[in-house]
């Protein structure tokens, strides 16, 4: 136990932590296939220039760098899962750079082989793609080969090969400026303490029940934003313009086609999202409305959107009762599911508690043909991490169901498929905890929960996905992106969002300028997507559908063998409609009324 009341690795029992030596029985074993990869991926070379000359040639590649990826991934599945155990051990932090190092040089001697395929010409590879020597590769070729109207001559790849660092520095710019270089002060908070104000602590301070407190750090923290703001600016719109080169110069016809390409998701899916949310925003201005009369206030802010509405219910469960509780809630997937989920979670699949230097929060990491990882850093009286548990469950058995039906070409994830079984284990749970319980606080609690969800994932998501179609179009059109045209927009798009009874504060404005996933352009959508598409295939489970719960494992088995929306539509959603956003949305809108009932009662 540290000084400070944190216990650190050697506190805590051998079954709370998870067991990596079913990825490598110790360092010896991970030290011999790390010197194996160093020795052996030189050997690439043997096929450069002759990748395609014969089906035989070209599956043997890919043999060979598939056979050196499967050693790269676990070695660093290992390697960065031990330095989430402790990110201060220099011995950990050296085994991952090693790794990288190697991956980076592996990616160097590897570089050839996409451009030798999409080279090969077009009745060649028709004949390759029906030679058994290609079976298993099938799908992988067919999505290199879409790539290839997009795909340059090589001197021109090459070039902007050496543009890409130029062309992806803004991001690291806003980082700098924002998480560095901008100094938010400090705020007495409710017990007189001084606490210093940051990026991470921001949200912290905006869950306050003090109003006054609130207030100061919205005021406080956007004060800073308003003495970067061109700066800022500046940087947003340089890296639009990043955006809109990259996708000209591969010939797309916008930059939105560029993002939305490689997962086979026609424009008409994002309009379609922006149109179904824009459709259906009454309900969440009557939330706004309630959260003003219940938190007593004349008029509503920023400020007052995130102070929950119920108080964290009190509440000591620990993690074996959450497991209890996940498993209980998951059973309408059947056997296969619940058994190898409860032995996972109680076979040390899972890290379990916070210890000195561990990495904060909780993910889902796997690699091929090893089990999924799960870091949780699990309080027993913090009742959201139960849902913690819940979603990154809903990750690994993902993982564990691609894994087990697909090669390891085909089976990882995109994305956009990413969060929906995280977020349809969410949805069973809440399900579940609402038919366990008839205490009104316990129901306006998880009600409320899952109405934040999904106004935090569906409406705001979808906002800065409008956003950022926007701006790049002005870009695009020619004309040009200054601070006064974000501000203007944004604030277009506010007063949409958040309706005529909500006080727009002008510094509120200034948000888009500090939202870091407008680097990674078009990204946002695939929450909206994602919680969409998970609520859509939850209604169907629960409600009985026949087959409905053969359609989600298929899904989960599907892994990256099809494009996204293909996979969903097998599994039953059809999100080239508007009836996966438009379901979520009435639900929203049934959880509120309920939550109006029981909080104005």
């Amino acid at each position: 136990m540290t000084s400070t009341g944190v216990q650190t690795r050697a506190d805590i029992a051998e079954s709370d932590k998870w067991d990596l030596r079913r990825l490598f029985v110790d360092v010896s074993k991970w030290q011999e296939d790390f010197a194996w990869v160093q020795q052996t991926y030189p050997r690439l070379r043997d096929w450069k220039g002759r990748v395609g000359e014969t089906a035989k040639s070209l599956a043997n590649c890919l043999e060979f760098e598939k056979a050196l990826e499967l050693k790269i991934e676990r070695l660093y599945h290992f390697a960065s899962l031990q330095l989430a155990e402790d990110s201060a051990n220099n011995e950990y932090l050296a085994r991952i750079g090693q790794v990288q190092n190697l991956l980076t040089k592996v990616g160097e001697a590897a570089a050839f082989v996409v451009p030798e395929i999409q080279a090969i010409d077009d009745q060649k590879l028709a004949k390759f793609m029906v030679d058994p020597a290609l079976a298993d590769w099938r799908i992988k070729l067919h999505k290199i080969r879409r790539m290839k109207p997009h795909v340059l001559s090589e001197p021109e790849e090459r070039i902007l090969a050496l543009g890409s660092v130029a062309l992806s520095g803004y991001d690291d710019t806003f980082s700098q400026l924002t998480d560095v270089d901008m100094k938010f002060g400090v705020l007495t908070d409710e017990t007189g303490r001084e606490k210093p104000l940051t990026q991470s602590s921001f949200g912290s301070f905006l869950v306050k029940r003090d109003y006054e407190l609130r207030k100061r750090a919205f005021h406080q923290f956007y004060e800073e934003f308003q003495d970067h703001q061109y700066t800022l600016a500046t940087s947003l719109a340089y890296s639009v313009k990043a955006d809109v080169f990259r996708a000209r110069a591969r010939n797309y016809s916008s930059a939105l086609e560029s993002a939305l390409f490689p997962d086979d998701v026609p424009v008409e899916v994002y309009d379609g999202l922006i149109a179904s949310v824009r459709a259906n925003l009454k309900p969440l201005f009557r939330y706004f409305d309630l959260r003003r009369r219940v938190l007593g206030l004349s008029e509503l802010h920023h400020y007052d959107t995130y102070v929950p509405l119920v108080a964290e219910i009190e509440t000591h469960i620990n993690f074996d009762e959450a497991v209890e509780k996940v498993i209980a809630a998951l059973q309408p997937l059947g056997k296969e599911y619940v058994d190898v989920l409860s032995e996972g979670l109680r076979g040390r699949w899972c890290d379990r508690y916070e210890t000195k230097g561990k990495r904060s929060g909780a993910f889902s990491s796997g690699s091929y043909g090893a089990p999924p990882y799960i870091l949780m850093n699990y309080k027993e009286d913090v009742f959201a991490d139960v849902y913690t548990l819940a979603h990154e469950a809903g990750h690994s058995m993902h993982t564990w169901f691609s894994q087990k039906s697909q090669s390891f070409q085909d089976y990882e994830y995109p994305i956009f498929l990413a969060e929906v079984a995280s977020t349809f284990n969410e949805e069973l749970l809440t399900h579940h905890l609402l038919e366990q319980t008839s205490d009104p606080k316990m129901r306006a609690y998880i009600i409320n929960r899952q109405i934040d969800d999904i106004r935090g994932t569906v409406f705001r998501q979808t906002m800065f996905a409008e956003f950022e179609k926007i701006i790049h179009a002005i870009e695009e059109n020619g004309d040009a992106l200054t601070l006064e045209v974000f501000k203007s927009e944004y604030h277009k798009l506010l007063e949409a969002y958040f309706g005529q009874n909500f006080v727009l504060d002008p510094q509120l404005d200034l948000e888009c300028l500090r939202i870091p996933h407008f680097y990674s352009s078009f990204y946002v959508y695939k929450y909206a997507t994602g919680i969409s598409a998970a609520v859509a295939l939850a209604e169907r489970v629960l409600s009985g559908k026949p087959g409905s719960v053969d359609a989600y494992l298929g899904f989960l088995r599907s892994g990256g063998s099809k494009f996204p929306l293909e996979t969903l539509k097998v599994a039953g959603v059809n999100m080239g409609t508007s009836a996966p956003v438009e379901s979520t949305l009435k639900l929203f809108e049934r959880r509120l009324s309920e939550l109006e009932g029981l909080l104005l009662a």
